[in-house]
């Protein structure tokens, strides 16, 4: 029982863990859009934002959201969004891909990893468009409602 709520608690750091709010990061491009991704490697404090394609093992996070001048935050009922908070403001999302495996690394943030990797999570299948964590069965659901998504995760390294 202990080894099942350390894995969910894992889980939930994880992506927690990258929604923390970032100043900063530096030069965004002005046509940064929903569905680009980014690498966000540093620290909280001093975090550096590169846009990349989508399709790079480097994207470890993607614009869910682009809010205007008079919009005060990202969407809620679901995971918390890492926020860019600069010119504009970028909602972010996780850039997960179905079969790999993430941990966390403090330098470079959500990171792919081996998944024997101590305390990584596998995703088990990404479901767009819809927001019900039903689909993840047993695995552990991390629901983005804008656009929906809903990553189902799984402990990796057992």
């Amino acid at each position: 029982m202990k080894k099942v709520g350390l894995g969910v608690a894992a889980v939930l750091a994880l992506v927690l863990l990258g929604a923390f709010v970032v100043h900063q990061l530096g030069e965004v491009a002005d046509s940064a859009k929903v569905g680009d991704c980014a690498r966000i490697t540093g620290v909280a404090d001093n975090p550096h934002y590169q846009a990349v394609d989508c399709s790079s093992e480097h994207a470890n996070v993607k614009i869910a959201k682009v809010l205007g001048w008079n919009e005060s935050g990202c969407p809620t009922g679901g995971m918390e969004y890492s926020k860019y908070t600069g010119e504009s403001t970028l909602c972010l999302m996780p850039n997960f891909v179905q079969g790999h495996c993430y941990g966390q690394d403090p330098r470079t943030g959500i990171t792919e990893v081996d998944c024997g990797t101590k305390d990584s999570v596998r995703v088990a299948s990404v479901v767009t468009g819809t927001t019900n964590g039903a689909r993840c069965g047993s695995g552990h659901a991390a629901i983005f409602p804008e656009p929906a998504v809903t990553f189902c995760l799984q402990r990796a390294d057992r």
